[in-house]
């Protein structure tokens, strides 16, 4: 095991060197002037014995420096003696031991073997932690709070069904993956599953894309195609962001959920299909029958059944085993072996509010591991919007985070952030947003952003 041994006179412990290298650990000296945290890298040390002055001790500089570098280094001190409570400060810091001056080499013999326990008990841990983000992995669903177990249980008992089933839930909630689950789990898997995006669609286009249509029926239409219900034919078709759909081709949707059968542009004859639709949406549908805007009936033909996402902000149970599903994801992606993410930077992600939801996590965990130099993702390695929200707050003499900004405040600040990020291009500041281009100018409508 390598150790490193901060020191301005290694000469004093050339014969500590040489007895634990007996015992295998590895001593590597440096003095105070030098870079300690381009030595952490070269040596991938995962113990410093630090000896220090009462004034540095004091001061808590090289502590503090190393930890913010790497919260899971294991620090010893070597120092003077001290009162108690000044030592039960730097254990507060996060040193391991403190060594009273003079010492003998048996004692720190003992440390190290217990930080080496320490050490193979968080590996176990790690291991553990992998295993279990494996076991609340369901179809692509990942979670274990009781809301998440609810949505996992209605996705086992109806997906042998061919029922139209609604899954309602805010954007980034994983409404998709829900959609993919019920189809691989039935009997239609080895089927087409075709999934589109009704908010991308433009109003003139909404019939020859899901319909399809013949040559000839239009300008530029110098070949047939098929519609989307046609290629998921015996399949499943997932109708995202349902609620987008415009009253005309409402009518022509409700004919081929009745009689399974629709008739493409220029064409005289209608064409049989059997497709299972699922649908999603993050509107209240029934507040657009009122309107208007959306028909009753068809609502009841894509409603058999509904699951409903809760908001990431409402199953906290799940952020840490999303995340370290994400870390096996893009380890894997970028080659990366992120191990874990600091506690610190854990009460940060637990505290945010999450108007992004899952996706936002996903691309947050991504961005981390994706830019991170160590084997953990720190503070430093989150986006300046997920910090800012928290230093926004204040905490009080129970240390509870208090005056947090509400959701619809953090959402504005979040994407204010991003176009900043993206220099205001909205096809881009979407993309990352996890949503269409005409949600997000919705977006910037309601929050009176400037576009």
């Amino acid at each position: 095991m390598n150790i490193l041994f901060f020191t301005d006179t290694p000469q004093k412990y050339y014969a500590h060197k040489k007895l634990l290298t007996t015992k295998e650990y590895y001593l590597y000296f440096i003095k105070k002037d030098e870079d300690i945290l381009a030595f952490i890298r070269g040596k991938e040390a995962r113990i410093i014995i630090m000896d220090l002055s009462d004034e540095e001790i004091e001061k808590n500089s090289y502590i503090q420096e190393i930890k913010e570098f790497d919260p899971e280094m294991n620090i010893i001190i070597i120092g003077a003696k001290i009162p108690n409570y000044q030592i039960a400060e730097l254990i507060k810091m996060g040193i391991c031991d403190y060594i009273t001056k003079p010492f003998k080499l048996e004692s720190l013999i003992l440390i190290l073997e217990d930080i080496q326990k320490m050490n193979q008990l968080r590996s176990e841990t790690y291991l553990l932690e992998k295993k279990l983000s494996k076991k609340y992995f369901f179809c692509g669903i990942v979670g274990k709070s009781p809301q998440m177990l609810d949505v996992i249980n209605l996705v086992r008992r109806v997906a042998k069904y061919s029922v139209s089933i609604l899954i309602t839930g805010e954007t980034g909630t994983g409404k998709e993956l829900v959609a993919n689950a019920i189809h691989y789990l039935s009997s239609r898997k080895e089927k087409e599953f075709v999934a589109c995006d009704c908010n991308a669609i433009p109003e003139t286009l909404f019939e020859a894309e899901l319909f399809g249509y013949k040559k000839g029926a239009f300008t530029g239409a110098d070949k047939p195609r098929d519609g989307l219900f046609k290629i998921a034919d015996k399949g499943t078709i997932f109708l995202d962001e349902i609620g987008e759909i415009p009253m005309s081709i409402q009518t022509k949707l409700l004919r081929v959920l009745q009689e399974k059968e629709f008739r493409p542009l220029g064409s005289s004859h209608d064409i049989h299909v059997d497709v299972r639709v699922i649908s999603a949406t993050n509107q209240n549908l029934r507040e657009k029958i009122a309107r208007g805007s959306f028909r009753e009936d068809l609502f009841h033909r894509i409603n058999i059944i509904e699951a409903n996402l809760p908001p990431l902000r409402e199953r906290k149970d799940d952020i840490y085993v999303l995340c370290r599903y994400f870390l096996e994801k893009f380890n894997q992606k970028y080659e990366k072996n992120v191990k874990g993410i600091s506690k610190r930077a854990q009460r940060i992600l637990m505290t945010y509010l999450w108007p992004g939801n899952v996706r936002e996590l996903e691309n947050i965990i991504e961005r981390a591991v994706m830019l991170s130099q160590e084997n953990f993702i720190d503070i430093k390695d989150l986006p300046e919007n997920i910090t800012q929200f928290l230093k926004e707050g204040s905490v009080d003499r129970d240390n509870r985070i208090t005056n947090l900004l509400t959701l619809e405040q953090a959402e504005k600040k979040h994407i204010i952030e991003v176009l900043k990020l993206v220099e205001n291009n909205k096809q881009q500041a979407a993309r990352m947003l996890g949503i269409s281009r005409p949600a997000l100018y919705r977006k910037l409508k309601k929050y009176n952003i400037p576009f």
